[in-house]
């Protein structure tokens, strides 16, 4: 997440406008999204914090496309991370200047550089994620069996959201 979408879900359940006109029958479920999308996006925030990584988002976020795409070129990786190409041109700087990638002549292209995760890197978002998954563990202490029960029973619906519509 960014800043930007940081600010949309800090806000109400009920104060965006939706995309597009709700049948009014879908009440319910235009409900449980807005609190989803609420709930989801606090804990995402709560983690990132509580996590006090020095890693950006979107250089955090850079780096997982590279470990589960790469190697890849600068442009492809801006296009996959919806910015411009000298936004991500300066990501990979500092990616670069912490040694968490590796830039390597593309072998199809002698112009272009394909970017690769480093094993410093690798080692990091290994950190990011043991990390964060402590986090979420801390968290889920706080709440009892039954609702451990329940989460537990919707992970697979949670992850069925995840897959891309086609």
């Amino acid at each position: 997440m960014n800043a930007r979408s940081d600010r949309i879900d800090a806000a109400a359940p009920h104060d965006a406008a939706p995309l597009e006109d709700p049948d009014p029958f879908d009440a319910e479920l235009t409900e449980l999204a807005a609190h989803l999308r609420l709930a989801v996006g606090r804990l995402h925030r709560r983690i990132r914090i509580d996590g006090r990584e020095s890693i950006p988002p979107l250089q955090l976020s850079a780096l997982v496309t590279v470990e589960q795409c790469g190697p890849l070129r600068l442009s492809d990786l801006a296009r996959r991370e919806a910015v411009t190409a000298p936004t991500m041109s300066r990501v990979l700087s500092a990616l670069d200047e912490q040694g968490l990638v590796v830039r390597a002549p593309d072998p199809q292209d002698a112009r272009g550089v394909l970017i690769t995760l480093s094993e410093l890197g690798a080692t990091r978002l290994t950190e990011v994620r043991t990390t964060r998954t402590a986090l979420v563990a801390r968290r889920l202490t706080r709440l009892d069996d039954e609702q451990r029960r329940a989460l537990a029973a919707a992970m697979p619906a949670l992850e069925a959201l995840l897959v891309d519509d086609e």
